[in-house]
């Protein structure tokens, strides 16, 4: 691979993973309009242990402290405020596990086409944006405002949310749906504050991540000839990608505490009808 490829690549992986604007909108564009060559599945595996690795070290801390409390509350058989966010994110994977274990297969292969990605980044790209609408209108400024609370506490959340967010995060296996901007979509209808639905949407992208990556090394194992990239590409394609995730989550998590979804939803829809033109050019 050339090293533009590999920067380009990294960086749309590392950007578009925990943003609500759809990584398969974004990783189709190389290929289709530059006639770039397929990656292999060796960078693929690499970039996704980037992104993976950079959500892991942001919430360390919380992952330590909900880790500890969730295998407690197996011991003393007793929930606790912390141990009830490790088990809604395990609960909340459940859906989208069981859907790419059966599905996966059947979307990779037949849902894949530029004009359906065009047609599910508009789409949900504009559900974003009347979750968002909603949202505020639940006035969640109040909901979340005890003194001393994070603004991104999910203290106020309940097992039916944990279950609706999760069978919503199934949905993203249908190409330009976005992982990260349905979870959060969802959160945002169910009236969780901004902060706290994307909190819970990157806590909930480690198991999907990590399983993923698994899948793909899996792949890798079995057909050593579909690598396609040597270990120094996968190094420096996994180090962009990690650091440009783990910049975006910082910054998305500020901008999102004093700003409103409307950049993202108006991004998607011209993201989407370039895809469009594109399609109908090609066709």
């Amino acid at each position: 691979m050339l090293l533009t490829h590999i920067v380009v690549l990294a960086l749309i992986q590392g950007l578009t993973e925990f943003l609500p604007v759809s990584s398969s909108a974004h990783l189709i564009l190389p290929s289709e309009v530059l006639g770039w060559p397929d990656q292999g599945l060796a960078f693929d595996v690499a970039v996704h242990v980037g992104t993976l690795l950079a959500v892991i070290c942001y919430y360390l801390s919380d992952l330590v402290k909900i880790t500890t409390y969730t295998i407690e509350s197996v011991v003393k058989r007793r929930l606790t405020p912390v141990s009830r966010e490790g088990w809604y994110i395990v609960i909340a994977t459940i859906p989208a596990g069981l859907c790419g274990f059966f599905f996966e297969d059947l979307v990779s292969t037949a849902a894949r086409s530029m004009e359906l990605i065009a047609y599910t980044t508009i789409g949900f790209g504009l559900l974003l944006g009347m979750a968002s609408y909603v949202n505020r209108r639940l006035c969640w400024r109040t909901i979340a405002s005890i003194e001393g609370e994070r603004t991104d506490s999910l203290r106020h959340m309940n097992l039916q949310q944990a279950v609706i967010i999760g069978c919503a995060q199934a949905l993203a296996l249908i190409p330009g749906t976005s992982r990260s901007g349905i979870t959060l979509t969802a959160g945002l209808f169910l009236g969780l504050r901004p902060e706290a639905a994307a909190r819970f949407s990157f806590l909930l992208s480690i198991p999907i991540i990590l399983a993923s990556g698994l899948l793909e090394g899996l792949k890798l194992y079995q057909n050593p000839a579909a690598a396609g990239a040597d270990p120094i590409e996968m190094l420096i394609g996994a180090f962009l990608a990690f650091a440009t995730a783990i910049c975006v989550i910082h910054l998305f998590m500020k901008y999102i505490a004093k700003s409103g979804m409307a950049i993202f939803v108006i991004y998607r829809v011209l993201l989407g009808c370039a895809l469009l033109y594109l399609s109908y050019s090609v066709a």
